[in-house]
């Protein structure tokens, strides 16, 4: 049901219409400022779950760098007694030269392989990227000569 407020017609006034268009004025400022304040809202609340994150995942890095530390002492430990044991039934430089010989073998194996992943890999430029801001300049450079010409 419309109602329609004419200032000619006994009852309707400009005042009315005024006080409508004013209100819908206020209701759209007040919508908008809820909204802004929504979103800035939103924003802190993602700063400090973010933050909390970020200081649980550094306490786990922490970690992650103890067993890294102590799983290199293990290895070096067995790495010992893998000598000491070959020792018992050759010179003991020549079960050091084993082993040394073993691990470097390894070490070949693995840098053969990351260097292959690497190649895989090729350029770390982001191709797509920048072939998106190359497209941005040239349509800001037409646009910018056109109005030139105008």
């Amino acid at each position: 049901m419309n109602k329609t407020i004419d200032a000619d017609q006994p009852g309707g006034t400009d005042s009315a219409l005024e006080q409508h268009v004013t209100s819908t004025t206020a209701l759209v400022r007040a919508a908008s400022g809820q909204v802004s304040r929504l979103v800035r809202d939103e924003l802190r609340l993602i700063r400090a779950e973010t933050a909390a994150k970020a200081r649980r995942a550094g306490g786990a890095t922490g970690l992650f760098g103890g067993v890294a530390v102590v799983a290199l002492y293990g290895v070096t430990a067995l790495l010992v007694t893998l000598v000491l044991l070959l020792a018992q039934v050759m010179p003991a430089w020549l079960a050091a030269l084993i082993v040394t010989v073993a691990l470097f073998s390894v070490v070949t194996v693995m840098a053969m392989a990351g260097r292959g992943q690497v190649r895989r890999v090729g350029s770390i430029v982001p191709e797509q990227t920048v072939d998106s801001v190359k497209a941005d300049l040239r349509a800001v450079r037409d646009a910018t000569k056109r109005r030139r010409r105008q």
